[in-house]
């Protein structure tokens, strides 16, 4: 493989570049909704669902609702990087973006799953604790919610392998609950931080070796360790061999290089910060 092949994880953060590229830092679902009408040609779960009610002509905050059994899966928590990036240092204001996002597909611990990992994503170019990352990310979803109630269940936690990880994760959550579900794969995201540091090889392969939704799981992670330890301490082997390319099937959009998506990144920070230096 030559270049970083399609995947919805990667997707989501090129579908999200365009969005704030088309619509500003204080975009709609209603905004959300139409990039996808626009770009996004097939999808799965609850985005599946919810891109088939917008060809029908359903409008975007009533989409959710039909024909979805999905909405606290982890779809949306997924499409949180983008939204972590563009806001680097201002969780708040990730989270914020998160919801618009999120509302589009999801509810309750599916939105605070992405609203979670957005802040927690844009809290990592700050800190140098993964953990400490995803404590500042709880600040932004509610404290009565689930999702925060299990996340600081899984930080109380020891955990030494990928094994005890996902016992652990069975016994809290039970086989009742699905493995692409929200709130069980971000508490193995714990549990992967827990074990392997802001070491970017033991983090993601201790997150793989534990199953469930775990390419979803790692490349969130892999946003959080990335920011916190930035790409020269990134083994060069785990992204010279995509040559800078990453590939896409977002409709009538050529291929993406890393270093352009970062700059492009980089101007919506700066937009944020005179946003918000205008304000003060």
């Amino acid at each position: 493989m030559q270049t970083a092949p399609v995947d919805d994880d990667i997707i989501y953060t090129q579908l999200g570049l365009l969005i704030l590229e088309k619509y500003g830092l204080n975009f709609t679902t209603e905004d959300v909704a139409e990039m996808w009408w626009e770009k996004l040609p097939l999808a799965c779960t609850a985005e599946e669902a919810v891109l088939n009610s917008l060809k029908r002509g359903i409008p975007a905050l009533d989409a959710v609702g039909i024909e979805n059994p999905f909405y606290q899966w982890i779809g949306a928590a997924i499409r949180s990087d983008a939204f972590g990036y563009a806001a680097a240092g201002h969780p708040r204001k990730a989270a914020e973006m998160a919801w618009q996002d999120a509302r589009l597909t999801h509810r309750r611990n599916g939105i605070y799953g992405e609203m979670l990992l957005a802040a927690a994503q844009s809290a990592a170019f700050a800190v140098d604790d993964p953990l400490e990352a995803i404590r500042i990310g709880m600040t932004e979803i509610p404290k009565e919610s689930r999702l925060y109630e299990d996340l600081t269940w899984a930080l109380e936690q020891d955990v030494k392998d990928y094994q005890e990880a996902v016992e652990l994760v069975w016994a809290h959550f039970g086989v009742d609950m699905s493995y692409v579900h929200t709130n069980n794969n971000l508490c193995l995201i714990v549990f992967g931080f827990k074990i392997g540091g802001t070491d970017p090889v033991k983090v993601l392969s201790q997150l793989v070796a534990m199953g469930m939704d775990n390419d979803c799981t790692a490349a969130s992670a892999g946003s959080i360790i990335g920011a916190i330890v930035g790409w020269k301490n990134i083994p060069p082997y785990l992204y010279e061999r995509f040559h800078n390319t990453m590939e896409t099937y977002l409709k009538d959009t050529k291929p993406f290089q890393f270093d352009d998506m970062a700059k492009r990144f980089l101007k919506l920070q700066h937009q944020l910060k005179e946003s918000t230096q205008n304000q003060a």
